[in-house]
């Protein structure tokens, strides 16, 4: 393209769905989730970008956002990324306005796509053609018969090998019946597949050690958030005390934050319709390769397909189940896990295009 393509006012709207049962984590319950999503146009393309975040970051977009990139050259995304930044300076980065810059700048990177008419994996450059994923659910609400089929599911109907159940259920306070759904996981999944396990913060450091060595004996691999992700030191010290890998940085909204949680994970875990889209998202990847770290990708599966691919040191992404499903809902061009691996590249741009009119039912703004 010889000449400048420039940012039309993006188009926000916000969708609350309900979920298929009441779910729970460590420290937190819900009944309902809120998607945000923003269509940026330039040209005669249009890119979709979305984020999981409350229903008033849509008019933060409109408010905030739009004024600093109407009218840029859609082909300049970091530049438009700065501006976001910086208009949002006295709002503060992280929370709702980094959720904001995020859908946006998903957007942006599948509207250059469309614009030069390649897939977003080649855009970027691949580094696989296969993303691994693993299937994120098994909240603290299951009873044991619904976690051991949605465990089935993943496990012996789509042969996903690797697995994610929540545990420190009410701030930590039901250590044995978190124990024994890890019994019951391993059982259902058999010997072979991957088992791990998400706190939520919800487990004191001391406690986060003892459960997590009972967590060897089934096999548990991964132990995500043991403690609270703002408490480095504690994370460090169970990281060092346990067999199973120590991830966080989910709730990572800067790269600064990503820079001081390096030290004290296994893994870093990313989340790039929060973190700042997936220009902080490969930013952030860079970092943790550059201090010898992967990173897993948290929830959004297809929001990070694309990018996942174009990382040598990616571990994963998560294939949650409250987003699988919303996902599936409001996009044609949802991908198959079948196998353990979906494949971004099919298509132009990340491949989804919004259902509109499906999905007005669930519209809150």
């Amino acid at each position: 393209m010889k000449h400048a393509v420039p940012i039309m006012r993006p188009v926000v709207s916000a969708y609350t769905v309900p979920a298929d049962a009441p779910e729970a984590d460590a420290t937190f319950a819900w009944d309902t989730t809120t998607v945000v999503v923003a269509e940026v146009t330039a040209g005669d393309a249009t890119g979709t970008g979305w984020t999981y975040a409350p229903a008033a970051v849509a008019a933060l977009v409109d408010e905030q956002l739009t004024p600093v990139i109407r009218g840029r050259d859609a082909l300049d995304i970091p530049a438009a990324h700065d501006a976001m930044t910086k208009a949002v300076r006295d709002t503060g980065r992280q929370g709702a306005a980094a959720c904001a810059i995020s859908a946006v700048d998903i957007a942006l990177w599948d509207l250059k796509a469309r614009l030069l008419e390649l897939p977003l994996v080649r855009l970027l450059g691949a580094a696989r053609d296969a993303v691994p994923v693993y299937g994120s659910g098994g909240f603290t609400t299951y009873h044991d018969t619904h976690l051991a089929a949605q465990l089935n599911g993943w496990v012996h109907g789509q042969q996903i090998p690797r697995v994610k159940i929540k545990v420190g259920e009410g701030w930590g306070r039901a250590a044995a019946r978190d124990l024994s759904r890890v019994r019951t996981a391993r059982d259902v999944i058999g010997p072979q597949a991957e088992l791990y396990v998400d706190a939520n913060g919800g487990y004191t450091r001391k406690q986060a050690v003892r459960v997590g060595r009972v967590l060897a004996e089934y096999g548990v691999g991964w132990f995500q958030e043991p403690v609270s992700s703002d408490d480095l030191r504690g994370l460090a010290l169970v990281r060092d005390a346990v067999v199973c890998d120590v991830a966080a940085g989910a709730y990572g909204y800067d790269l600064p934050y990503f820079a001081r949680m390096i030290p004290s994970v296994d893994c870093l875990q990313v989340d790039a319709t929060r973190c700042g889209g997936l220009t902080e998202w490969l930013r952030a990847a860079a970092l943790a390769q550059g201090h010898g770290l992967e990173v897993s990708a948290h929830r959004a599966p297809h929001a990070h397909a694309a990018v996942a691919a174009c990382v040598p040191n990616l571990r994963h992404v998560e294939w949650f189940h409250d987003h699988v499903r919303i996902e599936s809902m409001f996009f044609d061009g949802a991908l198959d896990p079948t196998g353990g691996t979906v494949r971004p590249g099919g298509g132009i741009g990340h491949g989804l295009r919004l259902r509109t009119e499906e999905v007005q039912e669930f519209r809150v703004a």
